[in-house]
């Protein structure tokens, strides 16, 4: 009997993912383009002023028109001060993660797996959807800030994806089990019967 395989997992989390983030970055920037002078939501505000909420930062064009301002660097903001060098250098580096994601997924033993399928989906998912902002904006579109108790970076949802995959990457990683020992296997010769002597 063929052993059950989690690959439709893995690619359905990469897909939406993928779709979520796009569908996200999009809409937000759209939608915060005409929302006050910072361009700015508040979801939540706490006692201190601070809270949860989406933000998008742009530049203005000669031509007035408004361009999203991008992170060049990697997640939260890591090495954003290199700009196009860090940008590029990290699309060069999600392209191989995603090739060598894909070569994983063909593995037997990796679509017999669950977890692992679901952990390497969600970062297909956030690396696909950085390398796309990579490519077609010279760097990441980021939108969502949390500053309660904590003041994050702004992130984005395929950051959010890369975060879960990876802690669940790790979590299966040191919880999977160690595979059972086989048990020995039967002799084929036949054993050899006692002969008693008799005096």
């Amino acid at each position: 009997m063929p052993q059950r395989s989690y690959r439709v997992v893995l690619w359905t989390l990469a897909l939406l993912g993928v779709s979520l983030d796009q569908a996200s970055k999009y809409g937000v920037f759209n939608w915060l383009a005409g929302v006050g002078p910072d361009h700015t939501y508040r979801v939540f505000k706490s006692e201190n002023n601070g809270g949860f909420q989406l933000v998008a930062q742009y530049h203005e064009e000669a031509d007035g028109k408004l361009v999203p301002h991008v992170n060049q660097g990697a997640l939260f903001g890591f090495l954003r001060n290199y700009s196009t060098m860090a940008n590029g250098g990290f699309a060069v580096i999600s392209l191989l993660a995603a090739l060598a994601i894909g070569v994983w997924s063909m593995q037997p033993s990796t679509g017999r797996d669950r977890w692992l399928c679901c952990a390497l989906g969600l970062i297909l998912a956030g690396t696909l959807g950085n390398l796309y902002d990579r490519v077609v904006f010279n760097g990441v579109r980021d939108f969502l800030h949390w500053n309660y108790r904590f003041d994050w970076p702004v992130f984005n949802i395929a950051d959010c994806c890369l975060v879960c995959g990876a802690g669940l990457l790790l979590i299966q990683a040191f919880t999977s089990s160690a595979a059972p020992k086989t048990a020995p296997e039967p002799s084929l010769t036949a054993p050899v019967p006692q002969t008693t002597q008799h005096s």
